[in-house]
């Protein structure tokens, strides 16, 4: 009868395994925020940091540009190339769709021929300085997991800054300068991001690598270097996620370093190709950006796996107990201790900071966890269906479970007789002791997951 209730058990979860599988067996990226495990109590829950993956983050972003009227096509104009100001072909009409450049064009499918992007007005107003700020926010923090690239269709500015902003534009600082002369621009020495060190990694510096002003094949990119600085920590090839985990964990300013609500990307001076602007042809001098990859994920404290985007926003589908867009609260009946961020450590499993139950006694644990089990508005240490109270004991308001004399434990498990200095008759005579019903399915219900692995993942 054991063995047949058994292979029904088998069966039905071996259906599970292809559910699963997806699950690494070490969540290094932090992407499980919960598991069932077996344990002296029972079936419980494990919690464990989690995040969400990272995305294609300009799929949720609202652009602004500043002056509003930038964008060229009103009135119609046409244009020169950089490199030679005899080719006037490039017309720009914002009342017809094939000549038009809006801003959206910086976020559209790359690939197409010819090329979509977004352009400027030309430097007509010459000497007064030609400058745009493009402004990308989330309404939402957002972690930075790769590169920043910009592509420009023009020429690359030879005078840019990219700021940040961590409190939804309120204030605003410097993640990099780019300039043709660093010095001669910011009054900066130039630097590279391969000549920062661990120590050094938060300074801003301004690079002179990404300010060439002839269109060249290859070099149409501008990058604010997020892996370059992760490798300072992981190393070359980010192999060791461990170390760079470990101090974002324990440092805020790195942490913070790579968290924003808002990009701007400030466009100072044009690409002219040459010492001396031509003033004869000022319709040589714009911008022009194809695309802007920025890389991320949603900022949720360790506290879930998803963000979803719903009425223009996003916001974190919360775990652990927590509320909030970034899920930065407790939940209002689950504030037994303060609210604290995860934690990436210990590798690879992190520390949850689970919110607590209020008022719910010694019998909760923060990591043992049948809170929230089947209804996330209220604690369940027991239920009809799989917390069932043991050897006749009774579920009183899903919250504790009501032991006869002879039973005691969180689900009235243990005969209280182990307890107790003699121990349970027959546990030192020759006869085996005999089990009460509640161990009796906690064993089977252990062989099952056993039998469970191995069809899943085969023999160890």
């Amino acid at each position: 009868m054991r063995w047949a209730v058994l292979l029904s058990l088998q069966a039905a979860w071996a259906g599970l395994c292809q559910a699963v599988q997806h699950y690494p067996s070490v969540w290094g990226h932090y992407d499980v925020c919960k598991s069932q495990v077996y344990t002296d109590e029972g079936l419980t829950w494990d919690y464990m940091a989690c995040q969400p993956e990272a995305t294609d983050m300009t799929k949720y972003l609202r652009v602004t540009l500043d002056p509003p009227n930038i964008t060229c096509g009103d009135p119609p104009e046409t244009y020169c190339a950089l490199e030679n100001p005899y080719m006037c072909n490039n017309e720009c009409d914002a009342t017809t769709e094939e000549l038009a450049h809006p801003p959206e064009l910086m976020f559209d499918f790359e690939g197409r021929n010819p090329t979509t992007f977004w352009q400027s007005t030309s430097w007509k107003k010459y000497p007064k300085p030609l400058q745009v700020n493009i402004t990308l926010s989330w309404n939402k923090t957002v972690e930075l997991t790769d590169d920043i690239v910009i592509t420009f269709e023009s020429g690359r500015p030879e005078q840019m800054v990219l700021e940040k902003s961590l409190d939804y534009r309120r204030t605003w600082q410097p993640y990099q300068f780019y300039a043709t002369d660093c010095l001669d621009a910011f009054t900066m020495e130039p630097k590279t991001v391969h000549e920062l060190t661990q120590q050094t990694l938060l300074d801003i510096i301004c690079t002179e690598d990404y300010s060439r002003g002839y269109v060249w094949k290859y070099d149409k990119t501008v990058r604010f270097e997020i892996k370059d600085r992760f490798a300072l920590f992981a190393g070359p090839r980010l192999h060791n996620m461990a170390s760079l985990y470990g101090q974002l964990d324990t440092t805020k300013n790195l942490r913070d370093f790579f968290t924003i609500t808002d990009l701007r990307i400030r466009l100072l001076r044009p690409a002219t190709g040459a010492t001396m602007v031509d003033e004869d042809n000022l319709s040589r001098y714009f911008y022009a950006i194809s695309d802007i990859k920025v890389q991320g994920r949603c900022k949720c404290n360790l506290h879930a796996n998803s963000c979803v985007f719903d009425r223009d926003r996003l916001a974190c589908e919360c775990e652990h107990n927590t509320t909030g867009p970034d899920c930065g609260r407790c939940k209002k009946s689950y504030q037994g201790r303060p609210w604290s961020v995860g934690s990436y450590l210990p590798i690879p499993k992190g520390t949850a900071n689970i919110c607590i139950p209020n008022n719910l006694g010694p019998v909760i644990r923060p990591n043992v966890s049948s809170l929230g089990v089947a209804n996330r508005n209220q604690a369940r240490v027991c239920d009809n269906l799989m917390m069932r109270c043991q050897n006749g004991g009774v579920c009183h308001n899903n919250q504790r479970c009501h032991c006869p004399p002879g039973f005691t434990g969180l689900l009235c498990e243990k005969p209280r007789c182990e307890s107790e200095a003699g121990g349970c008759p027959g546990a030192e005579s020759g006869q085996a002791a005999l089990l009460p019903p509640g161990h009796i399915a906690r064993l089977m219900i252990a062989a099952a997951a056993l039998l469970l692995g191995l069809l899943c993942h085969g023999p160890l």
